[in-house]
């Protein structure tokens, strides 16, 4: 496995099992060391837990897990091949650090497009990785503002990675296909 995948697709569509996949046999061996960047918020919640859990019992134990919201670096840091999961819940984690939910873009915009800037510069430099990332938009727009401000932002984002992305997978239902590159 080699270069920049991105794998996007609705909430529990399999996108994180898809992307696990891709950094196991015949992909890769199973003993190969792989980093895994959890990149959302810490949460203290029992739902939230499980979940974590759960993708935490599918890895095998050759991979490290990094927590972090600071993606950016955690990618230049990382060696060999790298899985972020997920773009979704970093965007959640800058918006929060930033505190864009309810404040005016003029307050937050520019701070935001540097984050933004710095991830997806350590994306290119990264020669191995997989960016998991949900698919937003294909609804009714958010009655709340907070909820145009995410889907607006991660849309955005998933742009940008998308187009120096070497393949983009879209995961719907457990299937898999591929819209951009080879599979």
């Amino acid at each position: 496995m080699s270069g920049r995948i991105l794998v996007t697709g609705g909430v529990r569509s399999g996108k994180s099992r898809h992307a696990e996949s891709l950094l196991r046999p015949p992909h890769l061996p199973d003993s190969a060391p792989v980093t895994y960047i959890a990149a959302g918020p810490q949460r203290d919640d029992a739902d939230w837990a499980a979940r974590v859990a759960a993708h935490r019992e599918r890895r095998p134990g050759t991979w490290s897990t990094v927590e972090s919201t600071d993606a950016a670096a955690a990618l230049r840091r990382a060696t060999g091949p790298v899985l972020l999961d997920c773009l979704g819940t970093w965007l959640t984690a800058q918006l929060d650090e930033i505190d864009a939910w309810e404040a005016p873009e003029s307050a937050w915009g520019s701070l935001l497009e540097e984050r933004i800037d710095r991830l997806e510069s350590a994306w290119a430099a990264t020669d191995h990785v997989i960016a998991v990332t949900n698919e937003v938009g294909w609804g009714v727009v958010p009655a709340h503002r907070s909820g145009r401000v995410f889907a607006d932002r991660l849309g955005l984002l998933n742009q940008r990675l998308a187009a120096s992305a070497d393949r983009v997978d879209l995961v719907v239902a457990g299937q898999v296909l591929t819209i951009k590159g080879e599979p």
